[in-house]
């Protein structure tokens, strides 16, 4: 007998059992999917350890799950598969669906009550072998909940219940302060113009992200506690940059994948990686590792239109997190002339219990003067 356990390690507050992929009695492979767990960073796919028959499942669909938690067990080398019902035996019912097939009288009181909700007898799910009174009335009662005309109600799926659970905890542990700077992108943009077409052709789409990364790389030298930790006792401050990058999933939410020590790739080995990482996410090919380890995020909100937004919320256990807003062509003052330039707001929202306003206004002033003077050949 094998076990199947949760990941001993997980990014995110809470996992959930998500969905099984198999079912009690199915035959499984070396490394079949069995079954999915989410958490609000990432669903990750547990693997059948061994050959075998699926014999036992010990926690629920949509049950929290803890790490190393023991989930199911294998029968290595077992053959059986579930068997099906013989052809003429009856269907178990079904609660949910199964709709009144008895074409025998249904008793007057059935029939009056029915009546009286304006119901036939086909309307309602029936819960044993004939039309109850208490099917009825539990069908009574769901209709009177339903929506009233003009309202959706959209049920939280495990995602978005662990996205508000982080983010009300973050607000709740970290002081959240924000300041705002803003950035002429005259020089990145030339430079991307230059060089997005030889950057495609090396795999990298070079959109923005990747200068924002850089910037930051720079701007840690001058600050380094925006890449550091709140601990009861101590403040962490951490060498390698593991820069993690919102990335919008449409109705589903946000996920942050990773870029891993980012102080020691160029430009190119960053759009790279983003591109990679941007791609997997988008299709639902994350594993759990391209989400863990990050100290610092990136918030791009300008790309939906917004100019600033303010606070936004820390990715804990991290200290900060940098805002991007909408790139948009202002006026702006350069010696003793007044210039049309492509500019955006740019923000650092900071825990101020491990960063100062001083601290926070050195790193923007950093991050800003690295877009604002980028090298035409870097």
């Amino acid at each position: 007998m094998a076990d199947i356990v949760a990941p001993a390690e997980q990014e995110g507050t809470k996992s959930v059992l998500k969905t099984w992929l198999k079912r009690p009695g199915d035959i499984v492979r070396l490394n079949d999917p069995i079954a999915e767990l989410e958490t609000d960073k990432v669903a990750v796919e547990i693997a059948a350890p061994v050959d075998g028959v699926l014999s036992e499942i010990l926690v629920e669909e949509g049950a929290d799950v803890e790490p190393g938690a023991l989930l199911a067990r294998i029968a290595e080398g077992a053959r059986e598969s579930r068997q099906p019902p013989p052809p003429n035996a009856p269907a178990k019912p079904n609660a949910a669906a199964l709709k009144t097939t008895d074409v025998s009288p249904l008793p007057p009181g059935i029939r009056r009550l029915l009546e009286e909700h304006s119901l036939a007898a086909s309307d309602v799910p029936v819960s044993g072998a004939r039309l109850s009174r208490e099917d009825i009335l539990a069908e009574v009662e769901r209709r009177a909940e339903a929506p009233a005309a003009g309202v959706t109600r959209v049920p939280h799926d495990s995602m978005r219940k662990r996205i508000a659970e982080h983010m009300a905890r973050s607000l709740q542990t970290a002081p959240h302060v924000t300041a705002v700077f803003e950035a002429d992108f005259t020089a990145i943009a030339a430079h991307r113009a230059a060089h997005k077409e030889p950057f495609a052709k090396q795999d990298a789409n070079l959109t923005f992200t990747p200068y924002f990364v850089a910037a930051c790389v720079a701007a840690m030298k001058v600050a380094p506690a925006v890449n550091g930790r709140w601990f009861e006792d101590r403040i962490e401050i951490y060498d390698d940059i593991n820069i993690g990058i919102g990335t919008a999933l449409g109705e589903k939410g946000l996920i942050v994948p990773v870029i891993r020590r980012a102080q020691t790739l160029s430009l190119l080995e960053i759009g790279k990686r983003l591109t990679d990482l941007t791609e997997r996410a988008r299709s639902g090919k994350l594993a759990q590792s391209d989400v863990q380890g990050g100290t610092f995020s990136i918030s791009n909100h300008g790309v939906s239109g917004s100019l600033i937004a303010a606070p936004i919320i820390i990715n804990q256990p991290q200290s900060a997190i940098l805002g991007m807003g909408k790139l948009e062509k202002r006026a702006a003052v350069r010696g003793n002339t007044i210039q049309i330039r492509p500019m955006a707001y740019v923000s650092l929202t900071i825990d101020h219990r491990v960063i100062d306003a001083f601290q926070t206004n050195a790193w923007l002033s950093r991050f800003v003067e690295a877009l604002e003077t980028w090298p035409s050949e870097a």
